[in-house]
């Protein structure tokens, strides 16, 4: 959520900079300007009546002690008149801040600099590649069919037991899903990030502190009864651990790793795109989280990129980084890189991971400060990024490694399935 500070003292420049994300901003800014004068206007208001009921209710002890009844009464009708009325600006304070808190959860965050202008996806700029592409022969076949092949994942039976989207993992498939989660964890341990096993469930305040809440309810599986939201990422739990904290100066870096099943509905998505593991309704998928003080987030988001880059080496799998534009970023990111890797047998890229940097977006939300060396409460910048999302690493290794009747197995993967080859 932006900051009241920076739309009253610079508007035209939250206007210009949303525009890169395709954001009609000037008419919810005019607003909100408008109800922040008014909610200025009536806590001055409020501040100065509870002051004079406050002074003139001290006054009342005396005069009845000084035999002044009735000057006494008068003042107690002062005070009656002014609760009254500090009981209305109250109530006007109240509506103008609903109303004032509606107009800023629809404004995204304001895109850095350093991203590009543009619509949608064609308009991201690739920033870097690696590793080579493997050249299969003609009989490659898609990993939905290799998974069928091997019977190592079941589409079929995940429809019989839930529906599509919820594919059924067996054999060297389960122990290979087992494996990569472990593998990424490790890695990203032996990097400084404190594992945690957050809840998969998590309430309405989770969601809005890191912004899915009031932008993607769509997109969320919600338990109405309870009123709790299966998590699409580990990024929601994970930072609503410091939800309403405040951090000392020292605290920093926090880094944060954790592994869940992912949740998502995915209306909309249909056609030979999301075949096979290219996009699900549950997934595996393990998280990188960073707080950082605001002087230090992007250097930590190059920390971040170059630690995703070195999973992705060690699989050898051929990959690409994008950096995304306005327009295809997300509601809440400052800047945005993706992971793509090469899928052979489709002939496609397939997107693995993004690392984002939101600076004060999120902390805004979860009330998430610090204090400062000269003990001034700041917001903290939030991080976060894929290290990874299982299905399509899974669908990229299959297809890429499959050679003479069998898949191969990564060489540093191979210590935690415990196998070298699917045949």
């Amino acid at each position: 959520m932006l900051t009241l500070k920076l739309l009253r003292e610079n508007p035209e420049f939250v206007i210009k900079k949303l525009a890169v994300k395709n954001f009609d901003a000037a008419e919810i800014v005019g607003k909100i300007n408008e109800l922040d004068r008014s909610r200025r206007k009536l806590q001055t208001e409020l501040d100065s009546c509870l002051a004079e009921q406050k002074r003139k209710a001290a006054l009342i002890g005396g005069l009845m002690k000084s035999g002044k009844k009735d000057e006494a009464e008068s003042v107690k009708a002062e005070v009656a008149e002014l609760k009254s009325k500090s009981s209305e600006l109250e109530r006007l304070s109240e509506e103008n801040n609903t109303e004032l808190n509606s107009l800023l959860v629809l404004l995204p965050n304001i895109p850095c600099d350093q991203v590009p202008e543009g619509k949608g996806a064609e308009d991201n700029v690739v920033v870097k590649m690696g590793n080579t592409i493997p050249e299969l022969g003609p009989d490659a076949l898609p990993h939905w069919e290799l998974a069928k092949k091997y019977d190592i994942i079941d589409f079929d039976l995940g429809v019989k037991l839930t529906g599509a989207g919820f594919p059924v993992y067996k054999g060297k498939g389960a122990r290979l899903q087992r494996a990569l989660i472990n593998f990424f964890l490790d890695n990203n341990t032996a990097a400084g990030y404190l594992e945690v096993e957050p809840p998969v469930m998590v309430n309405e305040a989770s969601g809005f502190g890191t912004g899915q809440l009031p932008d993607k309810e769509g997109q969320m599986y919600h338990a109405t009864l309870d009123n709790y939201y299966l998590v699409p990422t580990a990024e929601v739990p994970v930072t609503n651990i410091y939800r309403d904290v405040i951090l000392g100066n020292n605290d920093f870096p926090v880094k944060m790793t954790a592994y869940t099943p992912c949740f998502r509905r995915e209306a909309g998505s249909y056609g030979k795109d999301v075949r096979g593991l290219n996009r699900l309704h549950q997934f595996d998928k393990v998280e990188i989280v960073r707080l950082e003080k605001p002087e230090n987030s992007y250097a930590a988001l190059d920390e971040m990129i170059a630690h995703v880059e070195s999973l992705v080496n060690k699989l050898g799998l051929p990959y690409r980084i994008l950096r995304l534009c306005g327009g295809d970023m997300s509601f809440t990111s400052a800047i945005t890189y993706d992971f793509e890797v090469y899928s052979a047998a489709q002939g496609r890229w397939l997107e693995i991971s993004s690392v984002s940097n939101f600076e004060s977006y999120q902390a805004n939300r979860l009330k998430l400060r610090y204090k400062d060396e000269n003990g001034k409460i700041q917001l903290a910048h939030t991080l976060n990024g894929s290290s990874l999302a299982l299905p399509r690493v899974v669908a990229a290794l299959l297809e890429n490694n499959q050679k003479d009747g069998k898949i191969e197995i990564p060489e540093a993967l191979r210590p935690y399935t415990g196998f070298d080859y699917i045949d």
